[in-house]
């Protein structure tokens, strides 16, 4: 068996091709990451997270997927129930907005362990800003830090009990760009102080918890130069330092458009910069080839923190999804009422 590669990657279609397996088995990602075109039925995803694992030999190979609910959702109806954008449950009551949030993660864990899928990029505790692109908006519990952070806990732990990694984003806080990370390279002018006070303070809340994934912004109060992917400075100093975060970083997808230069030196640059793992969604088989063989093996400190991480996903607790249901949709149906 191979030792995996410090990077998690999309694969292009809902069935794993035979390029695909070849290549995974010569170079094992540490995982996969799904998206809406590997979607199609319950047993087709099963299969396919399956086969993933199958690929590169590993059993317990993870399996990624964004599924946060509102707008930024792989899974949706008619095979899976629509869930609701953080900014709904955000704007409930704080008791009846704590539940909403806890039960709505734990019915998605129930979902994704259904499939195999054992890590989610979930909850997006950036904060809410006035006047900042939308690409956060309604992804976001709040514009106040102290009920994102409270939002953003619970939602972790709804996550946990169901047997499923949660990854908090945008470390350290990507509610205040002005431009949309996947398109350009959004710059941040606020304070040290302002930051402090306001985007940082619900990842330093949560800086317990298993991943956290970057934000592809420079924050001129941190590293002018680069990006806080790319920031060796940002990661050492704002990352491991202020937030006191020393679990796994991964990086954002590094085919996001606020990167420049080829897809292995953006990975590269990430992962000597103090990030984990490097995350790639295209499922671009081209791309991957090139990718793969120059990514390092997971090893060091890296891989002493996914091992840790690894350990908090237990069995699921015992959950009642249909009550689940029936509550959540209650709560929400109150706020709207």
């Amino acid at each position: 068996m191979t030792d995996p590669r410090a990077i998690v990657v999309g694969v292009s279609g809902p069935v794993l091709t035979a390029a695909e397996r070849a290549l995974f088995a010569a170079a094992p990602p540490l995982g996969f990451i799904l998206f809406a075109r590997n979607i199609e039925t319950p047993d087709q995803v099963r299969t396919l997270v399956a086969d993933c694992r199958s690929a590169v030999g590993r059993p317990d190979a993870t399996v990624w997927i964004d599924q946060e609910g509102g707008r930024v959702a792989r899974l949706r109806p008619p095979h899976w129930p629509r869930y609701f954008p953080a900014r709904r449950i955000g704007a409930l009551a704080p008791r009846e907005a704590a539940r909403a949030a806890y039960l709505q993660a734990r019915l998605i864990a129930a979902d994704l362990h259904d499939l195999g899928i054992d890590v989610d990029c979930h909850p997006c505790i950036d904060i809410s800003i006035p006047g900042a692109h939308d690409v956060i908006g309604d992804r976001a519990f709040s514009a106040d830090p102290q009920v994102v952070a409270a939002l953003g806990r619970v939602a972790c732990d709804g996550l946990l009990d169901g047997g499923v990694l949660p990854v908090i984003k945008h470390l350290p806080g990507h509610g205040r760009a002005m431009a949309d990370s996947h398109v350009s390279l959004p710059v941040v002018d606020e304070p040290l102080d302002g930051l402090t006070a306001t985007d940082f303070v619900p990842f330093k809340a949560l800086a317990d918890m298993p991943i956290a994934m970057t934000a592809h912004v420079v924050y001129g109060a941190i590293d002018p130069a680069a990006p806080l992917t790319q920031s060796a400075a940002g990661i050492a100093g704002v990352v491991r330092g202020l937030l006191g975060f020393d679990h796994v970083l991964v990086s954002d997808d590094i085919n996001m458009q606020a990167l420049s230069g080829d897809l292995a030196d953006r990975a590269a640059w990430a992962l000597s910069a103090g990030c984990d793992i490097a995350l790639h969604c295209s499922g671009r088989l081209d791309e991957m080839a090139t990718l793969l063989p120059a990514v390092p093996v997971l090893a060091g400190p890296a891989l002493a923190r996914w091992q840790a991480a690894s350990a908090r996903r237990q069995p699921p607790k015992p959950f009642d999804r249909t009550a689940g249901r029936a509550e959540l949709e209650a709560l929400l149906a109150e706020a709207v009422a």
